[in-house]
């Protein structure tokens, strides 16, 4: 039996439920498709992961009725260190700080958990009658004309829509199975994330210290506890992952230090390998591709998330601009419209983490000496600083409206 609703989404993370929030808000109907049940999406543990989310992705979460749920436990992130240096050693001279009083918009962005951003995306899509979301499902074939799309799920039903979205993460089999290929490289180095608790208050600030081997980032969470994100080369990685919790932190303290006083492991530790990868398209015949089925990049500056849900902005944006006109949601006219916007953008921001990790991830003293030289430069110059911080809260470059807190 064939299911229809306006768009079907492959995909049940945080992009592709956040997409189906803003479309089904605008009247649309929507077929969320996800291989994971609900309960494991919906599990309020504390496991350690959290997300840096900008100020403009703040205001996609504010657009879409979630923030008042989320506030209270959120962490605003109010300064930015970022430096260089070796493990035990402390910093290079030269620094960065970024302070959120030089503009007016407020915090550059919050820290998020895991564990209250996904139920709170989860149970607003549950409750939405626009949305239709389905658990433990898996896509298996898809086939498009020019008047629709239908897939066909593992259990043999087939849903059909007027558009399918890819939000299914950076081996997207909806990208693949529209035989669109991926552009990208390993990084040789695996991020190790956990969370901590300190004895000493963070005040808000967020970390980001350079090391040879990958960079450390130091993420304020609510109360006395931080998000890290460790990136080692994979070899090292993998063995200090095999540690127990007591050598792990042996490792961890002196590149850490000790300017939030003595600390301890908070919830789990995971490691996730590091790569760049790109599809070659963001969009096919009657098909869009929006988070990492779009663009997966190195988290060293925590854009991740952030790129996500600027393309839902945009594609939710384009689409409802499109049904307001009378068009064809998936005239390739309307969804190129999406890719021109998106696609250039995710291309410059993945260049510019790569070009920063190869930088900064080494122990050439040259190159050493140049990147400090210019990140004293930047810190010294309030214009060069002030950008820096735009640019760290999403608000430069041309923004969709629910980026800029506008109605959609």
């Amino acid at each position: 039996m064939t299911q229809t609703s306006d768009i079907l989404i492959v995909g049940g993370g945080l992009a592709g439920p956040a997409l189906a929030l803003a479309l089904a808000q605008q009247g649309q109907t929507v077929t969320v498709i996800d291989a994971l049940p609900a309960d494991t999406r919906a599990d309020t543990g504390f496991d350690g992961r959290a997300y840096a989310l900008a100020l403009a992705s703040q205001r996609v979460l504010a657009a879409l009725g979630l923030w008042d749920d989320l506030a209270a436990n959120a962490q605003p992130m109010l300064d930015i260190k970022v430096t260089d240096g070796r493990a035990g050693e402390g910093p290079a001279p030269f620094w960065m700080h970024f302070d959120h009083a030089e503009i007016e918009e407020g915090p550059m962005g919050y820290m998020v958990e895991d564990r209250h951003l996904r139920p709170v995306v989860l149970a607003a899509m549950e409750a939405h009658p626009n949305i239709t979301h389905l658990a433990e499902q898996t896509v298996v074939d898809q086939t498009q004309d020019v008047s629709g799309v239908t897939v066909t799920l593992a259990d043999g039903r087939a849903l059909s829509g007027r558009l399918l979205v890819g939000a299914d993460g950076r081996r997207s089999g909806t990208a693949a199975r529209a035989g669109i290929k991926r552009t990208g490289w390993d990084y040789g180095q695996t991020a190790l994330v956990c969370a901590i608790e300190h004895d000493l208050p963070h005040n808000g600030v967020a970390h980001q210290f350079f090391m040879p081997p990958g960079p450390l980032a130091i993420l304020p969470l609510t109360g006395n506890r931080c998000s890290i994100v460790w990136s080692e080369r994979t070899a090292q990685a993998k063995a200090i992952n095999a540690l127990d919790d007591a050598q792990y932190l042996e490792v961890l303290r002196p590149r850490f230090g000790d300017f939030l006083g003595e600390i301890r492991l908070a919830g789990k530790r995971w490691a996730y390998p590091l790569n760049l990868t790109l599809a070659n398209s963001f969009i096919g015949e009657r098909m869009a591709l929006v988070g990492d089925a779009a663009h997966g990049v190195h988290p060293i500056a925590g854009q991740g998330l952030n790129a996500g849900l600027k393309d839902v902005a945009a594609l939710a944006e384009v689409l409802t601009d499109a049904v307001r006109r009378g068009d064809d949601i998936g005239n390739p006219v309307v969804l190129g419209y999406y890719q021109e916007w998106r696609r250039f953008d995710a291309i410059s921001m993945a260049m510019a983490t790569d070009a920063f990790n190869k930088l900064f991830s080494n122990d050439n003293p040259l190159l050493r000496m140049g990147r400090d030289l210019g990140m004293g430069l930047v810190n010294a110059v309030p214009g060069l600083r002030r950008n820096f911080i735009r640019e760290a809260a999403g608000l430069t470059g041309e923004l969709p409206r629910m980026m800029r807190g506008d109605a959609l």
